[in-house]
């Protein structure tokens, strides 16, 4: 029972670290990108609204992969777009337009009944979707971008592992006060002749 116990123990600790290195890293990375968080070459983008379900629902993370040639996306792409200053749309592409030295896209959100007014120039694609989404986790990524959220999940973690490790070490030591207090009970020098 003690080992079940113990094993238990250590696979809840090595979660815990894993978890908070992950939160670290997401909030790290969604800081020094401006939003998103990247990883090997990828972007987690949150899903805001819901002009694309089915195939990806708010709140959830999509991976989109940055583009270097987005002059050579097909129909049926799903590509992130600049629409706007500072606005990042994802939608599908559903035409190829060529223009003589100039490629447009013509998009449409999937849930939508029209596409989109205006044709994306290929200058203004971003990403193009890796076809990996995690449903609802954007609800997450959205509250560690925030300020309370960056305290809290940095901290809360800090403190879970701090009050575990004084657990263990106070368990360790008691533990080695036992055995010293069995050793010095029993030891056969102590005997009278």
């Amino acid at each position: 029972m003690k080992k079940t116990i113990k094993i238990a123990s250590n696979c809840l600790y090595a979660v815990a670290i894993t978890l908070l290195l992950v939160m670290i890293f997401m909030v790290f990375s969604s800081r020094a990108s401006g939003g998103e968080p990247e990883l090997f070459g990828y972007q987690f983008k949150v899903v805001l609204s819901g002009s694309m379900e089915p195939t990806f629902n708010t709140g959830s993370i999509i991976l989109v992969e940055k583009l270097n040639d987005t002059k050579n996306l097909t129909e049926n792409d799903v590509i992130s777009f600049k629409q706007g200053e500072n606005e990042i749309v994802t939608h599908r592409i559903i035409e190829v337009v060529n223009n003589e030295d100039s490629v447009y896209y013509r998009t449409k959100g999937d849930a939508n009944e029209d596409p989109d007014m205006n044709a994306v120039v290929a200058e203004n694609v971003v990403a193009k979707y890796s076809g990996i989404t995690i449903p609802l986790v954007g609800y997450f990524l959205n509250f560690a971008s925030s300020p309370l959220g960056t305290g809290l999940l940095l901290i809360i973690p800090g403190i879970l592992l701090i009050a575990y490790s004084v657990i263990t070490i106070r368990k360790a030591i008691r533990e080695i006060e036992e055995k010293t207090n069995s050793v010095t009970r029993t030891d056969p020098s102590e005997k009278s002749a």
